[in-house]
């Protein structure tokens, strides 16, 4: 094998959503050639001004690339563009390479991982933990999973997409590192709901409980931003909470597999599904809106902003 370089590799996307579009955007303005597939052409549409090329079926844009990428929105997604008659493996030119960024269960990463291997198609799984802003400025923290070797020939694509990348072990490594990593981000974000619930609950100012809580060594960086906008009543998405709805259940599966404990988790699912049910694209750290709502106060603009659309004036 080869290592990925601008010159040689002509990269595929299938999946061009809040993390895909600022992904495929990136590695078209480091100066890969990229043709992009969305279920939603319009998405795929967008990244024509900085030099894409748009397929019209995922047949044709696994015959034309010889490195795919894709970042699709759940595991059945995933197996469906893989494993369908006019999905990838049933079209894709000899030699093809695939790296999945999607978010999914470690067994439906080994499944594809073996169902590639099959078909002469190596699949790694390498997840991406950052929110949309983060992959914006290329500073995604990357966790692989499947060939090293592969892995190592992929650098050129993964340093420019992230600031951090780590090779794990074998197919379905970088989607359990995956599950570990947004267990302790779930669980923290509920950590953090409940605690600014009880501050207010206490008679603390709202907007000084958050600034000063932001400030303490205890709120890890990751959620500080998260704390600024919620002074602000912002809760527009930039890690969507059905998104984190959907991989609290994956780490509830992960962890009935294997038989481990996670109280934890278990709790913070049940308030992120509840806050999840608002049916609106939010941020997850919507949460504290239903820890609030649970201790029955009455924040400004909060009903307003339960569509994740924040106030102009707050």
């Amino acid at each position: 094998m080869k290592p990925v370089t601008q010159e040689n590799s002509r990269l595929g996307f299938i999946g061009i959503g809040y993390m895909g579009l600022p992904v495929a955007r990136r590695l078209l303005e480091a100066g890969f050639q990229l043709s992009a597939y969305d279920s939603d052409p319009t998405k795929s549409a967008e990244l024509i001004q900085y030099g894409g090329k748009v397929a019209q079926t995922i047949s044709q844009l696994s015959a034309n690339c010889n490195v795919l990428l894709t970042c699709l929105p759940s595991d059945q997604v995933v197996l469906d563009v893989y494993r369908s008659a006019d999905g990838v493996f049933a079209n894709a030119t000899p030699g093809l390479r695939a790296i999945d960024l999607s978010t999914v269960n470690p067994e439906t990463s080994q499944q594809i991982f073996r169902l590639g291997s099959a078909h002469g198609i190596d699949v790694l799984d390498v997840t991406m933990s950052g929110s949309t802003p983060v992959a914006e400025k290329g500073l995604l923290t990357l966790f692989g999973g499947g060939n090293k070797e592969f892995f190592d020939d992929a650098e050129a694509i993964f340093r420019v997409i992230a600031q951090k990348y780590f090779y794990l072990g074998p197919s379905g490594s970088g989607a359990t590192m995956k599950l570990v990593v947004n267990a302790i981000l779930g669980v923290g974000m509920q950590a953090i709901a409940e605690a600014v619930a009880l501050g207010e609950k206490g008679g603390l100012d709202r907007a000084r409980l958050l600034t000063v809580l932001s400030q303490t060594a205890v709120v890890p960086p990751a959620l500080v931003g998260k704390l600024l906008r919620a002074m602000k009543n912002d809760y527009s998405p930039q890690f969507l909470i059905r998104l984190m709805n959907k991989d609290l259940k994956l780490i509830l599966n992960l962890a009935a597999s294997v038989g481990a404990q996670v109280p934890a988790t278990e709790a913070a699912f049940k308030i992120n599904a509840r806050q999840s049910e608002a049916g609106v694209e939010q941020d997850y750290s919507a949460v504290i809106l239903e820890m609030e709502r649970q201790a029955n106060l009455e924040v400004g603009a909060r009903e307003q902003n339960r569509s994740g659309v924040a106030s102009a004036k707050a």
